[in-house]
């Protein structure tokens, strides 16, 4: 075994097993790392078990191995080995497949720095023995082998060599969006990476529709980081209470200790940062998000209230291409950090009126639509507001089928928003849940609407 200065012993179990998860998870970091690791790197021996088996099948048959052949490999090859250590390699492969590796990029970067730079200081010392029987250029030739060595080879996605990984089954760990039939259709929610969007007139609810989809991930045991522009922080928080625990907003004070008591033993937790309209920009978000990170603390779910109302990054001459950047950047965020991110844009003034509101009614920047993963419309007319009533549209859905109505119960003294059970189709007239726009549909709707028109 090498000695503690040149093994990974001094990074800890943990950071070893990550290590060769990803080398067997991610291919071209595996052909990366592969260039400048020595097993005898790894501290623990049924790492270093694990890990020659996926090396020798590369070596052997020149390709990265899939789950199967690693699968049949540590079934049928290990025979050789200690009993002890036989257990522990099968024991390490069936936790790797529901373990999500934490740190990745570090366990990344803190290995091939160590890597090449052992492979590095081989080929100095090899250098000083050379330095006597050979010329410049070969002692030159042998430090900028070693240099090159390790360095980012990842050209893309090769079609054929990372043929298993299409095939994968890929986890989004959705985030629930607190109602049962819009859940259905999306697959279980909003999903790590993905950016859903909540379009509505000005008076309709836009914030309320954040907190109640902030509050049930709260409630789901998410880490849910929620910017507010426009509201106060405390006024955001006092919305969360009202949704959690359905005591009214005008009566929170009254019943402030009950709340608490619903409210101290919650898994989830919530951190609200308010910035001032139009103060705040895309890195500023992101730089939140990493100090948060840091401090160990890791977003399950981001709001922000709403993007309309950051400033962007780059101003441009035409406010719609500010408003798409700001869009396509809260997308990256989505990525970068892994979790889903929920935020709200207002309608054109076509809206305010809209029985059942469109993406056509979306304010300046269509192209907000484009890199959305799920958006959804809240129409409520004042007859709904009366009424406790309105309409949710499904306008894009990445996940499953859109093109959808559904009815909804929404009071905002108590910040309680519900889909109601599905109506039949009655005299053409779309019903509210959840039924898909046909052709047949929408004429029945436009025909209902222009005898409407008619008798008025």
């Amino acid at each position: 075994m090498s000695p503690d200065n040149v093994n990974f012993g001094r990074y800890g179990k943990s950071f070893q097993e990550g290590l060769v998860q990803l080398i067997f998870e991610d291919r071209p970091f595996a052909d990366q790392i592969t260039e400048v690791l020595d097993v005898g790197f790894l501290e623990l021996e049924y790492l270093r078990v694990f890990i020659t088996k996926i090396l020798d099948y590369r070596d052997r048959y020149n390709k990265h191995p899939s789950v199967d052949a690693v699968t049949t490999i540590l079934r049928t090859e290990l025979e050789g080995e200690d009993g002890v250590i036989q257990k522990q390699v099968r024991d390490y492969f069936v936790r790797i497949h529901t373990r999500e590796i934490q740190d990745i990029e570090y366990i990344k970067e803190a290995s091939l720095d160590f890597c090449r730079k052992q492979n590095l200081k081989e080929a100095m010392l090899k250098s000083v023995g050379l330095l006597q029987s050979c010329s410049f250029d070969e002692i030159s030739s042998t430090i900028n082998e070693a240099l090159k060595l390790g360095s980012d080879n990842n050209f893309g996605y090769e079609y054929i060599t990372d043929f298993e990984k299409r095939y994968e089954i890929k986890h989004r760990n959705p985030v629930t969006t607190g109602w049962k039939d819009i859940d259905g259709i999306v697959g279980g929610g909003l999903g790590k990476s993905e950016l859903g969007v909540v379009i509505a007139p000005t008076g309709a609810g836009k914030s309320m529709v954040l907190v109640h989809l902030g509050s049930n991930a709260v409630i789901e045991g998410k880490v849910v980081v929620h910017y507010t522009l426009e509201l106060q922080d405390t006024v955001i928080a006092n919305r969360y209470d009202s949704c959690i625990t359905g005591y009214p907003l005008s009566d929170l004070r009254t019943f402030k200790d009950e709340i608490y008591e619903q409210i101290k033993d919650i898994d989830g937790k919530l951190i609200i940062k308010e910035y001032p309209t139009k103060s705040a920009t895309t890195n500023t978000i992101r730089s939140h998000l990493s100090r948060l990170v840091k401090r160990g603390i890791k977003p399950g779910l981001i709001i922000v209230d709403y993007a309309d109302l950051l400033r962007p990054v780059i101003v441009r001459k035409e406010k719609r291409d500010e408003l798409g950047s700001i869009y396509e950047e809260l997308r990256a965020i989505s990525t970068e950090f892994q979790c889903p991110i929920w935020t709200a844009s207002q309608t054109n003034r076509a809206g305010l009126s809209a029985e059942v509101i469109t993406m056509e009614q979306i304010s300046e920047a269509f192209n907000k639509c484009f890199v959305a993963d799920f958006i959804f419309s809240v129409s409520r007319t004042i007859e709904d507001k009366q009424n406790n009533k309105g309409k949710i549209f499904i306008a894009k859905n990445r996940n499953g089928p859109d093109g959808m109505v559904f009815n909804i119960f929404m009071d905002t003294s108590n910040v309680s928003i519900k889909i109601l059970p599905r109506s039949p189709v009655t005299n053409g007239i779309i019903p509210g849940t959840p039924v898909a726009l046909t052709a047949t549909m929408q004429k029945g709707l436009l025909k209902n609407k222009y005898e409407k028109f008619r008798r008025n």
